[in-house]
């Protein structure tokens, strides 16, 4: 997926977010949004944005000292997701969708993303629940179970800290024996790195491994040798978030995106409403 011009003003907004999570000198900010708009100026807009992303994060890390800012924050979003954890799989076990009802906390969860949005609400257990279930679930969430069901290689991409722990509802209906999950490379924006599926209990459930980028997204050329092997592998790739979305969407490869969409720029592209829950097939 190519960059949008509507993409620019998010850029500048989550740079300066991240900057001042990361220092209180506002010189550093100065510096940091004088870097960001450089940059933008000589940025290849057939490259996706997440390309984008991880120039702004580097030149934050670099002027600010920081090497992960929105690590409290990461922390912060993990404790408050286990604690609706024990509601969310007891609702998923009283299901008579079981399958689809974990889908929809997995996507629903989407939401927990400081890339996409400033701020992010944090309903209590039984708001959240009515949230995910009554939101539309556009796309191809009936296909999905059944490819899920009968594949060998699983390839689970994950996105956000906290967010990851609505994933093991999902990722429990899975085959765990087939199932590898995948994490950042290291520190960007709030996506999930190692140390954030340990906290979540992911290690617990399933393989997990990092992409090894630091991209907001998985960029496949940024992505190290083990990942890609990996990644070819994979009869089954799911793909949550916007940042994965907008990497691999024009990848020929079979691929079940899962989201909570929370831009113009994407819902265009994928032909839903803003605000829907997504389960979108390509390949």
């Amino acid at each position: 997926m190519k960059t949008n011009l509507d993409c620019l003003p998010c850029f500048v907004r989550q740079a300066l977010d991240a900057a001042r999570m990361a220092t209180a000198d506002e010189k550093i900010h100065w510096r940091v949004l004088q870097g960001v708009l450089s940059a933008a100026a000589e940025m290849n807009f057939d490259q996706s944005p997440p390309v984008m992303g991880q120039r702004i994060h580097r030149i934050i890390k670099s002027l600010s000292g920081s090497d992960d800012p929105y690590k409290e924050l990461k922390t912060h979003f993990t404790e408050y997701a286990l604690r609706l954890y024990p509601d969310c799989k007891k609702a998923v076990g009283q299901s008579n969708a079981p399958f689809e009802t974990a889908l929809r906390f997995a996507a629903a969860a989407n939401a927990i993303d400081f890339g996409a949005v400033a701020e992010v609400e944090q309903p209590d257990s039984p708001v959240f629940i009515e949230q995910a279930m009554s939101e539309t679930l556009f796309g191809h969430a009936e296909a999905f179970q059944q490819v899920a069901g009968s594949a060998k290689k699983i390839l689970y991409l994950g996105d956000n800290a906290g967010e990851i722990v609505f994933d093991r509802l999902l990722i429990e209906q899975l085959p765990l024996e087939r199932v590898v999950f995948v994490v950042r490379g290291a520190p960007v924006i709030n996506d999930a790195t190692l140390a954030d599926a340990v906290a979540a209990g992911i290690t617990n459930l399933v393989t997990v491994m990092d992409s090894g980028s630091d991209a907001p997204g998985i960029v496949l050329s940024e992505c190290s040798d083990r990942f890609r092997r990996c990644f070819d592998a994979a009869d089954l790739v799911i793909s949550k978030g916007q940042g994965n979305y907008e990497t691999l969407s024009d990848v020929d490869k079979k691929i079940f995106f899962i989201l909570k969409v929370k831009c113009r720029v994407i819902a265009r592209h994928i032909g839903c409403a803003p605000g829907s829950l997504v389960v979108k097939e390509t390949g």
